[in-house]
């Protein structure tokens, strides 16, 4: 039979332990309440931002009102219980048909809008230093900064074609011909 001193011993160590255990248990459960306190926040910004873009996706761009015409319909807002589906998404084949340089009747390639726009600024401005920004704000598309990288991209590859020149750092001048 067991004494009873070491049954007591046994019995203390275990609580000791069990006590051990409660305190750690304890603290990993207020590192997790508060690890899910910060998913569910982050989770509520996710969601309206994601339905913020679905609104604006649902939206038909802006066009100008013709006399007797009627107003577009707006999209019902997305309810937060139906997943939302995008039936204009287009497959990877539908993007590579539709982007890239289109062909005219010849066959011929033609580059895109903003190239030739660049390009007939240039043929305007004359020999004169132009930085990416002015030119830009002369085509109409100094709106914001993703709109303006997009010309300097352009002014960029124009440059790579030898079609433009680089006077100077951030300065674009026409080819000589």
């Amino acid at each position: 039979m067991v004494s009873g001193t070491h049954a007591a011993h046994s019995i203390e160590v275990t609580a000791e332990s069990l006590q051990e255990d409660l305190a750690r248990l304890e603290l990993q459960k207020q590192a997790l309440e508060r690890e899910l306190a910060a998913v569910v926040a982050h989770l509520g910004s996710v969601q309206r931002a994601l339905g913020a873009l679905q609104v604006l996706m649902r939206e038909p761009p802006a066009a100008p009102a013709r006399a007797g015409a009627a107003e577009p319909r707006q999209a019902p807002a997305p309810r937060a219980d139906v997943p939302s589906v995008d039936v204009t998404a287009k497959t990877p084949a539908q993007v590579r048909r539709t982007s890239g340089p289109s062909a005219d009747a010849d066959g011929q390639k033609k580059y895109g809008r903003l190239t030739e726009q660049i390009l007939d600024y240039f043929a305007t401005v004359g020999d004169v230093d132009v930085r990416a920004r002015d030119v830009a704000a002369a085509l109409g598309r100094d709106t914001d900064s993703g709109t303006i990288n997009a010309v300097r991209s352009t002014l960029d590859r124009l440059v790579g074609t030898s079609r433009i020149r680089r006077s100077g750092r951030g300065l674009y001048r026409a080819k000589r011909p």
